[in-house]
Parts: structure tokens; sequence; C-alpha cells
């Protein structure tokens, strides 16, 4: 198991995190950050020799729609109720952009 950190620690990594800890929470951020680490260290003893790598808990594939054609608005429906639309031209007029 990891050794405890100390006040000092979590005053550098504060220092590095350009956090202004008060001396409370200094002493509250030691413990919590302590018992994560000593959690994670707990988690790093599991055995899982057996058990498969896996990038996603469930273990079923992508569940996509089928895709199919649907009714759609017609050109010069969208055209004609656009703003700033050259219906003539077909085309759509935007703001230029630098």
């Amino acid at each position: 198991m990891s050794t405890p950190l100390t006040d000092e620690d979590v005053k550098r990594i504060a220092a590095l995190a350009r956090l202004d800890l008060s001396p409370a929470e200094v002493e509250q951020f030691t413990r919590q950050l302590t018992d994560i680490l000593a959690y994670a260290d707990e988690i790093q003893q599991v055995d899982t020799t057996n058990v498969p790598a896996t990038s996603h808990v469930l273990a079923r594939g992508p569940s996509w729609r089928p895709d199919t054609l649907e009714p759609s608005l017609t050109r010069d429906d969208l055209l004609r109720t656009a703003p700033g639309a050259l219906p003539a031209a077909g085309v759509f007029r935007v703001p230029k952009v630098l």
C-alpha cells in the first residue's frame, strides 16, 4: 500500500493547479486524496488474469436504426422559405465569414 499524503504534498499539488487552499481545505483534501489513493491501490490488487479486455461494459454491437428513405422538403419549398435565398438561381445567400 502507498504511503499517505502529507499536507505538504497537497500544498504542492494545489500550487501546481494554482489553487489557494485554506488550512482546513488542505487538511480535508489530504484526507480525501489519501483515501482515493488507498482505494486505487486496493483496486490494483484485484486479480484480473482471466478477465478478457473490453472497451464497453455491455457486450452488444452498435444499435443503428435502419437507413430508410423518408419524405423530405422539396428544394423549391426550402428556397421559398429560407431568408436571403435566390429561388431563381437555386442558391442560398449567407453572410461573408472571414
